[in-house]
């Protein structure tokens, strides 16, 4: 986890072509689909949408990464990672994004009545597969966070 600033030297590649146009929207979709998957607990669908080498939350591997989502997000209620300012880099059948978040986790369990809320930036990796763009790493870089880290702490 990183927690300096966003990188305001990365820029998104423009589409040359309309294949590029449709790989960058397609590259959108899939973070936007990976964030889904967090907020529905649609823990088989995060799954698939990483390479088996995935690099994420300082684990390596797509079941260790899943293992490390689910440590924070099975503990709490319901979540929200609201995502903005996505940039693409495209090169051939790899990607890079730049994004913003804003995550909101209500508390469960002895933590019921609580929220912790952070922001920041992720910078991840993609790959084209046969079934679609895959996470191959995630960095993170939180900016700021308030409410109670217990909400998502592991038990």
């Amino acid at each position: 986890m990183r927690t300096d600033g966003p990188d305001s030297t990365f820029r998104s590649t423009p589409p040359a072509d309309f294949g590029q146009l449709l790989d960058h929207l397609a590259v959108v979709d899939s973070l936007h689909r990976f964030q889904a998957r967090l907020d529905a607990k649609d823990w088989p669908g995060l799954r698939s949408a990483m390479t088996e080498d995935a690099r994420a939350y300082f684990v390596e591997g797509a079941d260790a990464v899943l293992a490390v989502v689910r440590s924070h997000l099975d503990v709490c209620g319901p979540t929200q990672h609201l995502m903005g300012n996505v940039q693409v880099q495209l090169d051939g059948d790899t990607a890079r994004t730049r994004s913003y978040f804003r995550a909101f986790h209500v508390g469960a369990g002895t933590n019921e009545g609580a929220v912790y809320e952070c922001l920041g930036d992720y910078d991840d990796s993609w790959t084209r597969t046969d079934t679609g763009w895959a996470l191959t790493s995630r960095v993170i870089a939180v900016r700021a966070e308030t409410g109670d880290r217990a909400v998502i702490t592991p038990r």
